[in-house]
């Protein structure tokens, strides 16, 4: 390993889970570590769907990252977006042409959605994998509520029309989400169109939702949504999307100006492709058991960014672990221990993953909690389950504070909720529908 100073020098690519986990284990040791993200803050991802619904500010599911670290004196934050990494001289490439030395490299840069593909879903469809993603996806669905209280033709259109591809937990829970928006926006914000007029499609190619859930889990969740209109499309592929309809496999067409894509995520276009490093399944960057990314005794990769082994304890006979927020959080820990053991001469330790259950939530007093033993809870207790859950998580206490807060008051009037279009002036005055991606 390379010394460069008597300080051993740290860099995380990465301020999400994983590398806020990473980080945090290093605060007080005999490192000094550098944060590096494209963003200043760090996002709370699981209740992006929130955002996009309505539901939350976007300030409730974010955190500065240097307020997270404001009293470690052994890391500071470096706002930049990072290139590559140049292993020769042990240099972190950042955008621009500055780098960052290093002893060891942390790469945490997660993924991003995977549209296989299939034309037109780049640029027509909205992802939900960023703040910006969730804010963007608010204003088109808030605008399209009003599109289609001005102009009745609208309907015809696919204005009150919205597909969801993907039944993973996503996908449900935007699902569930929307339907709860469009219940919310007759009762209560005097639009004139009627509540059957909106239509909400959740499409996926295999034969049920939550396929990492017990069946009984995967049909309390289909059975809730069906109830509050929800259409389910089991076994159909997206063809193509345009920005005037869908079209799946057998050649059906769903005219509609909103397609929310929860589809999957992809490592591949991220700066973890740019490493010049092995790389497995949809981009995740070959590890060793330590979590050390393969052929490098310098660099460790972590969270969705990495094809992180389950290690001896596997579930169901799986090696890899999902790319899920708990994952990422033991990963980013793990990794710090493993530099620590290497700085003190220490042999380094395989990573194990702890599976503490998973978790979806379909609408107000309606989630799913599976425990690792199989053990599902459902309905009312589920939801509470839940919501305890994302709010021990979320970094920050007024972020604690504000979300049971709003969650409490949105139970007690269900008519609240920030459905407020912010942003987006300039189309607005064009007239014109940007994609999510302009």
């Amino acid at each position: 390993m390379c010394h460069h100073g008597p300080v051993h020098r740290v860099v995380i690519v990465g301020a999400g889970f994983a590398g806020l986990s990473a980080a945090r284990a290093l605060i007080g040791e005999r490192v000094e570590v550098t944060i590096v993200d494209q963003r200043n803050f760090h996002t709370f991802q699981p209740l992006l769907y929130e955002v996009a619904t309505a539901g939350l500010e976007a300030g409730d599911v974010a955190y500065p990252i240097r307020a997270i670290f404001g009293r470690a004196d052994n890391v500071v934050f470096r706002f930049a977006t990072v290139s590559g990494v140049d292993w020769d001289r042990h240099l972190v490439l950042l955008e621009g042409g500055a780098t960052l030395p290093f002893d060891t490299v942390v790469v945490a840069s997660g993924a991003t959605a995977r549209f296989f593909g299939i034309p037109g879903a780049a640029e027509f469809t909205f992802p939900l994998y960023t703040l910006t993603d969730a804010r963007t996806l608010r204003n088109h669905v808030l605008r399209r509520l009003e599109d289609a209280d001005s102009d009745p033709d609208a309907l015809a259109e696919g204005a009150l029309t919205f597909v969801v591809v993907g039944g993973g937990p996503t996908g449900v829970e935007v699902a569930g989400a929307l339907a709860e928006l469009l219940d919310v926006a007759v009762r209560h914000d005097g639009f004139s169109f009627d509540r059957a007029a909106g239509r909400i499609v959740l499409i996926d190619g295999l034969d049920r939702l939550l396929t990492p859930f017990e069946e009984s889990a995967a049909a309390y969740a289909a059975k809730t949504l069906t109830g509050r209109g929800v259409q389910l499309l089991f076994g159909h592929m997206v063809r193509s999307v345009d920005e005037s309809c869908v079209e799946f496999d057998n050649g059906d067409r769903i005219p509609t100006k909103t397609v929310v894509w929860a589809g999957g995520v992809t490592v591949e276009d991220t700066v973890a492709s740019a490493l010049g490093t092995e790389a497995g399944p949809n981009g995740r960057l070959v590890v060793e058991p330590d979590l050390a990314i393969k052929g490098r005794g310098d660099a460790f990769a972590v969270g969705d960014a990495a094809a992180v082994p389950w290690g001896p304890h596997a579930s169901g006979g799986d090696t890899i672990c999902p790319q899920l927020a708990q994952v990422a959080i033991q990963s980013g820990k793990h990794a710090a221990a493993q530099i620590l053991n290497r700085i003190d001469g220490r042999p380094t330790e395989p990573f194990h993953y702890r599976d503490k259950g998973i978790m979806a939530t379909i609408g107000r007093r309606a989630a799913v909690t599976q425990f690792p033993q199989g053990l599902v809870i459902r309905g009312t207790l589920g939801w509470l389950a839940w919501l305890g859950l994302h709010i021990l998580y979320l970094i920050g206490f007024r972020n604690k504070i504000i979300v049971l807060v709003n969650w409490s008051w949105r139970y007690l009037s269900w008519g609240s909720g920030p459905r407020v279009i912010v942003g987006d002036e300039l189309e607005w005055a064009r007239g014109k529908d940007l994609g999510p991606h302009d």
